[in-house]
This record gives structure tokens, sequence and C-alpha cells, in this order.
């Protein structure tokens, strides 16, 4: 994710994270089927499941139903201080449907960006791939692999993001290292990214009541503590129906880490921090390309189409070094290459390099924190490790998505090589008007399936 405090729009009105388990409402795991494939033709369907992330859930007294956390502020009595809260506070299960607005049936999941329920109104979610134990996260590896999903977007205007994207999440959510966690997977805890979120009600678990290190927050329903969340993030996607992003997002650290002061890269330290917020994007329109992807163009994204990203290395082994992503599309039965880039200084390139990324950084000006942290290879060391599959649906009250669709930043002239990165007005994507004026806007993320290059599309 591209801005500083961009997942902080995620959070839910009056619910919030914890690390107990409550038993007020059972908890139920939508079922997702995937398929893991092993040759062109060859795939094997997996019964999965999908578990809402802890950030969204009501987190209560564990002897009663008082919440732990209201809009942005802590119940001072049951949270005094982070260890008392983690043991004061329950975190319960989830109606998906009723509450979230997440609905799942066979291979396809469906993210609701505006949902009133019973009690409150959510906004956007954000959700897990567990495995077949349903109580872990689902571990990738996609080093000499390919991952492939369809996607229905159509109905995604400016300001939102329907996003995919892998993060090094541990795979039990944390729980064996942080045993206050007791919560873990199931429940959906242990998020991290390399915005190095503040957000994040617990994190390494304790409560993160803390004073903030800053407070560039412009969400009245998202609290901001002195820790952030990192770690490793692979975007497959980031998009609305007007434009789209992979990105690949490196940091100096291993597994999820609890950052504090300057290391989170906050403010005017964003990159003097562990993590590259900014990472190496390809966008076909900031790349040049402004007729590739969008309603009616080459990529028609009116209608359903499938994205394939494939993770090449330097031996075509999984033992070999990351080098190189390469991304294909698929729409009415016609396998569509991905746009060249054609920005003054570059090369014609349709793939994502170290390469690519220097001259990227160099034609527009921009910080090369990507290679400081050590680029593609980087990358691949997390994967080695195990990265966990996120989906999820937001708008952005610290960018406005401008980043994704728009012109960014406002006080650079949009003719300037990487300014303009998609058609969206630069006043659009204030959360207020996308929340009322498109409550019903949703994403569909469906047959998704992972396997050797060539072997799933």
């Amino acid at each position: 994710m591209f801005p500083a405090v961009a997942l902080l729009s995620l959070s839910f009105f009056a619910i919030a994270y914890g690390q107990q388990v409550g038993t007020l409402t059972a908890e139920s795991h939508p079922k997702l089927s995937v398929q893991q494939c092993t040759s062109k033709n060859n795939c094997q369907t997996q019964q999965r499941s999908i578990v809402l992330d802890s950030n969204w859930r009501w987190l209560h007294s564990t002897s009663g139903s008082n919440n732990c956390y209201t809009g942005n502020t802590w119940d001072t009595s049951l949270c005094p201080d982070p260890t008392t809260c983690a043991k004061n506070c329950a975190l319960d299960g989830a109606d998906y449907a009723g509450t979230y607005g997440i609905t799942t049936s066979g291979n396809a999941l469906s993210l609701k960006f505006v949902t009133h329920g019973q009690y409150s109104t959510n906004i956007g979610s954000r959700v897990y791939l567990l495995d077949a134990s349903d109580a872990k996260y689902q571990q990738f590896n996609l080093k000499n692999q390919e991952f492939t999903f369809d996607i229905d977007m159509s109905k995604l205007p400016c300001g939102l993001n329907g996003a995919l994207y892998f993060v090094e999440m541990d795979a039990d959510g944390g729980s064996s290292r942080f045993t206050a966690n007791k919560a873990g997977a199931k429940y959906g805890t242990g998020y991290c990214d390399t915005q190095c979120p503040h957000d994040i009600k617990f994190i390494n678990g304790e409560a993160s009541l803390l004073s903030p290190t800053f407070t560039a927050f412009f969400d009245p329903n998202a609290g901001s503590g002195q820790y952030g969340s990192c770690c490793n993030e692979m975007d497959i996607w980031e998009a609305n129906s007007m434009g789209a992003a992979v990105t690949p997002h490196v940091c100096s650290v291993q597994s999820q880490t609890r950052c504090s002061g300057n290391d989170c890269g906050d403010g005017d330290n964003r990159y003097g921090g562990i993590c590259d917020k900014d990472g190496c994007d390809f966008n076909s329109w900031r790349m040049g390309d402004q007729t590739f992807l969008g309603p009616g163009k080459t990529v028609n994204t009116n209608t359903k189409f499938t994205v394939v990203t494939q993770f090449l290395t330097s031996n075509n082994q999984t033992s070999g070094t990351l080098s190189e992503i390469r991304r294909l599309y698929v729409q009415n039965g016609k396998v569509i290459a991905n746009s060249k880039t054609a920005v003054a200084g570059m090369s014609a390139y349709d793939s994502i390099t170290d390469a690519f990324c220097n001259a990227q950084k160099t034609a527009f000006g921009d910080t090369n924190s990507f290679e400081k942290l050590g680029g593609l290879q980087a990358m691949g060391a997390s994967f080695d490790k195990g990265m966990t599959l996120v989906m999820s649906i937001w708008d952005d009250h610290d960018a406005k998505m401008l980043w994704l669709d728009s012109d960014y930043p406002l006080d650079k002239d949009a003719s300037q090589p990487g300014v303009s990165r998609g058609p969206c007005a630069q006043s659009s994507g204030e959360p207020t008007d996308v929340e009322s004026q498109s409550p019903d806007a949703t994403v569909v993320f469906s047959n998704i399936k992972y396997g050797p290059i060539g072997s799933t599309y």
C-alpha cells in the first residue's frame, strides 16, 4: 500500500482488535475453494476458508459485553495499560454477511464497501486465506510460480481500492511468539505491512494504548498507537475500475516486526524507516500507456477478467533468486500481454525487474528505497519464509487514493513524469463522498489458482 497511513481508513466503527477469545458470537469461517496446479489443465481443488481481520471485530470485556474500545478511544477502566488490556478484553466472532458485507460462493469472494448492520455501520474489510486446518493462514512461496485470479471491479469507482496482496504475517497470527495473544489466526490477528500501520489495536500481544508518534489522522474511527506493525508486502493487485498497480515493497527486517520512533518511517522520515513504503510499482497509466486498462480499454474493467502474475527466478527454479515479476491478462478467451513503458529516459519495460525499478526511480525523481532495502532479492527471501494472502476493500483518509488513480502528489505539475497515475479528478476520493455516494461498491475475487509457470491459465 502506498500512502503513509493508507490502512487507517479500514477501521470499523466502534469495533477493535483483541487477544482473548470471546464467546458471545460463534466464529464460523466462510468457505472459499482455491486450486493448486501442477501443469496446464491439471489443477486440484482445495477447500479453504477466509477469516476477518481482528481490527474489525467486537472487542469487549471478558466478564461481559462492555466495549473495550469505541470510535478511537480505549476504556481506561478495562485498559489502564497494554498488558492488562490484553487480559481484560476478548475478541469475538463475526457475522460476516450481516455486519461486514462479506460473502463467499464456491470459488468467489465478494466484499461490499458499506454495510448497515443492526448495531453499526461497517466501512470496508480485510480478510485472510486460512489453510486446511482452518486455524492458520495458508503460506505461499511463489518463487518460480504464478498466481492467478479473476476480478470483477466494475463497481469500484475512483477513490476505492479492491486489493489482493501478500504480507509476511506469522502463520499462526503471532500466538506462538506472543503468548498473550490467545486468539491467533482463527480470529485474524497479527497484521503487518510495509506502511508499518499504527492503527493495529494489538501488536506483539499488547494493546496499542501508548501515545502516538505522529498525528496525521483524518478518520475519526481510527486510533493511533505509539507502535507500528511492519513486514514485507507484495501487492499483486491494487485497483479500481479506473486504474491498477502491481507493487513489491520490502523491509530490512524479516517477519512481523513492531516498530517505534524513526524505524516506523512516519511523516518526514518516510525514507528513513525499516520498510520501503513507496515500493516499485507498475501502473500502466503512470508508465505512459493511458489506453491499456479501464472502462472499454484493452483490458476492459466493465467486465470480469483474469489476472496472471508470474514470479521468475535467476535459475528458473524455486531455489533461485527472484529476478522478475511478469503480468498477463486474459479476457474473453484472449491472452493480453502487459503494456510497455513509454516514459522519457526509460526503455520499453513490460515487467518488474531491478533494472526497471532503478530506471523508474531515476525517470520520476523518486527516492529509491526499494533498491536500498534489497530489491527483488529481498522480496524473494520473504516468499522463502512464507507469505499470507490478503484481500480487502478500502478507501483512503490520508491521500484519497490519488496515488493510484489520479495525480499525486498534488504539489507537483501533473505533466511531470510519474505524477499522473490515472484519469480520476484531483478532487475525487474524499472518503465522506465515496462512502455516501457509492455504499454498494463491491469487489469480487474468484477462481484463485497457483502453481508452476504456465499452469494456471
